[in-house]
Parts: C-alpha cells; sequence; structure tokens
C-alpha cells in the first residue's frame, strides 16, 4: 500500500517553513505579507518531527533488528541527512567568509573552529548571541533529528515495541530532567526541550499502523480537519517549552494520523495528489535551499528595482516558485545521487536479506522512501 498521503504532508510542512521565511523577505523589500504573517508556518517542523518518528519506526523491520542492525541504521540516516546538509553549510560557509557582517552572529562565529566542528556534526553549540543553533541556522531541527536517531540506534535489538518503548523513556527522561534540573551545559539544554516529544507522537502512531489498526474516512477526516483547526488557531506567534508539542505537536500528529492510518482503498490516487508526493520527495531539499532562493530573488529585486511593480503577490509567487524548482534540480542533481552514494560505501550490502518494501515507488528498498524524512 501506498502512503502518498504522508509524502503530500511533508511537502505542505516544507512549504509551511517556506512560507514563514517568504514573510520575512516581503517586509525587508518593504512589501506587506498579507495574510502569511498569520498562518502557522514554523509548525511545519513540528509536522515534520511527528512524520519523521512516524516513518522510522514504520520502516523498522528485519533489517534493523538482525546482526548488525545499528550500524545499518545508523548509515542510512548518516547517507540521507549528511551530504546535502554539509554541502549547504559549506555554501554558507563560503558566504560568511567573504561577507560575514551580512550573515551577523552566524557571520561572527564562522572564524571559530570549535563552533564550526560542532556545526558539521550535530552537536548543540551556542553562537555569541547564546542561540544554540549552528552556522547553518536550519540545522537545528537536524540536530534533533540525529538526536532521535542516536537513541533509537541504542535501543534497536529489542523488538519494534521494546524499542519504542526504549526511545520515549529515553527522550522523555530527557525532558524531565531539564524540566527539574536546568541544566547549565548547552547540549543538555539543547536535547532536552519538550519538542523532542513530537517524534514519540509519531513513534505511537507507527506503532498503531504496524499493530493493523486502521480508522474509518469520518475519523479520519475529524482528524484532519482537527489537525488544521489546532494549527490555525496558533497562529504566527512561535510557541515554546512544553506548549510545543502540545499546541502544536497534537494537531500535527492528528494530521499523521489521519493519513497514516487509513484502510486499503482499491481507488488510485487523484492526479493532484502525484505532484505534491513528488515535491515531497524533495522535501529535504526544499527545506535546505530555500533561505539561498529567497534571498537571492530579494537581492535580484533589490538591483533591478522590479519589487515595487511587482507588488507581494508578485515577489511571493517568484521567491515560491524559484524555491521550488531549485528544491527539485537539487534533489534529482545533487541530493538523491549524494545518497545512494554514500549509502552503498557506509552498508555495500544494503540489507539485501531482509529488504522492506518501498511504499512510495513499489519497488523493493532496504527503507521505504517515506523514512527519509528531513
Amino acid at each position: 500500500m501506498r502512503l502518498d498521503g504522508i509524502q503530500v504532508l511533508r511537502a505542505a510542512a516544507a512549504l509551511m517553513v517556506v512560507l514563514h521565511h517568504l514573510q520575512h523577505e516581503l517586509a525587508a523589500l518593504g512589501l506587506g505579507a498579507d495574510g502569511l504573517a498569520r498562518l502557522p508556518g514554523w509548525a511545519g517542523v513540528d509536522v515534520f518531527f511527528v512524520i519523521s518518528g512516524f516513518i522510522i519506526v514504520h520502516a523498522t523491520g528485519p533489517a534493523y533488528d538482525g546482526p548488525g542492525g545499528r550500524r545499518r541504521f545508523l548509515a542510512h540516516r548518516v547517507a540521507r541527512v549528511v551530504p546535502l546538509y554539509w554541502l549547504v553549510t559549506l555554501a554558507y560557509l563560503a558566504v560568511a567568509l567573504v561577507l560575514p557582517r551580512s550573515l551577523g552572529d552566524a557571520g561572527a562565529a564562522a572564524g571559530d573552529p570549535a563552533y564550526l566542528a560542532a556545526s558539521f556534526l550535530f552537536w548543540p553549540a551556542a553562537r555569541p548571541d547564546g542561540s544554540l543553533q549552528p552556522l547553518y541556522g536550519l540545522g537545528w531541527t537536524l540536530n534533533y533529528e540525529m538526536l532521535f536517531y542516536a537513541v533509537f540506534a541504542l535501543c534497536l535489538g529489542r523488538g519494534r515495541r521494546a524499542t519504542v518503548a526504549w526511545t520515549g523513556a529515553a527522550l522523555a527522561g530527557l525532558v524531565l530532567f531539564g524540566r527539574l534540573a536546568a541544566p547549565e551545559s548547552a547540549p543538555l539544554r539543547f536535547w532536552s526541550d519538550p519538542i523532542v516529544l513530537e517524534f514519540l507522537f509519531g513513534a505511537a502512531i507507527g506503532l498503531v499502523r504496524a499493530a493493523g489498526f486502521r480508522l474509518g474516512a469520518p475519523v479520519r477526516a475529524a482528524l484532519a480537519l482537527g489537525g488544521i483547526a489546532g494549527l490555525a488557531l496558533i497562529g504566527s506567534a512561535e510557541v515554546a517549552g512544553l506548549g510545543r508539542p502540545l499546541l502544536a505537536g497534537l494537531p500535527a500528529a492528528c494530521l499523521v494520523a489521519a493519513l497514516a492510518l487509513g484502510k486499503p482503498s482499491p481507488r488510485s490516487s487523484p492526479l493532484w495528489v502525484v505532484p505534491l508526493s513528488r515535491l515531497g520527495d524533495a522535501s529535504y531539499a526544499l527545506y535546505l535551499v530555500h533561505p539561498f532562493c529567497l534571498r537571492g530573488v530579494r537581492e535580484g529585486l533589490v538591483r533591478s528595482g522590479l519589487a515595487g511593480p511587482l507588488g507581494n503577490w508578485g515577489v511571493g509567487t517568484l521567491m515560491l516558485t524559484a524555491s521550488v524548482a531549485a528544491a527539485v534540480l537539487t534533489y534529482r542533481l545533487i541530493e538523491r545521487p549524494a545518497t545512494r552514494a554514500l549509502r552503498a560505501r557506509l552498508d555495500p550490502g544494503g540489507g539485501r536479506a531482509d529488504r522492506l518494501p518501498n511504499l512510495v515507488r513499489g519497488r523493493a528498498a532496504s527503507v521505504p522512501r517515506e523514512a527519509e524524512p528531513n
């Protein structure tokens, strides 16, 4: 059974983040953002985290529970995340070294070797302003992803349920420790943020699906509407602390559950699902490359003087189109080939003895295509 709905949701989550950043570029051009300023675009990250938790559990099987399973799991995760992230970080570093003032605190931190190493190794480190962000700011989400992968890998080998239970206990324990001890260590402060609980929401949905539980169309529709309404109600004001997994994570979980727990249908997906599903394939690239596109278009419009004549809708459409086009090209020409090459190098066997079905493209693969989260 295909899970195109999850791919569509990945595309939607990436677009939410793009629109969230796009409004700031419009403001820098002196243009109004209209309704964008009221959208919870920042919550696209929360949707990604819930999807990630679901997909990792959904993909867990004999290929990861057998001998060498931990190594294979981490090899696949590294191959999926590292190449493109390192590439965009290197591009950002080049800008920081040539034009440090244009990047603020990130530019100031670019000359610190320890900070640079932490940025490339997904280790939380503070910038001069105290914020726990890597050189390429969007990488903060990947620092959480890598934490989740590391904990999950340590808990592998006990079966799906036990792995999720131990992972949940570890992450919940981290959050509790952070609330009670208020650690001064930068990594511990970062890792103990309640946002990590959103991975567990997705993991729970993965367990429910693995158990064979399915929901009827009316219940799924209610969950989807509830998730959309929940995200709409929180608006553009970003929530922190325990409020984030409750106010953004739970609505995101409703959306994931609505799309993941459907009963098999003999009908093919609507035509509009296909392009969005393909954009879901490129969602990681869209997430990572869109800041370059937004800033590049902005600079071009400033120099050409076209921002005013185009207006906010024209500029916004141009920025969004450029971001999507660049993401699709990056995915096809760079991300996908690099991921395959590195995976083949890190895991030459590829778990061929026990491959899991690819649920998006219908071909055999050691991990389903949806199991490649941002």
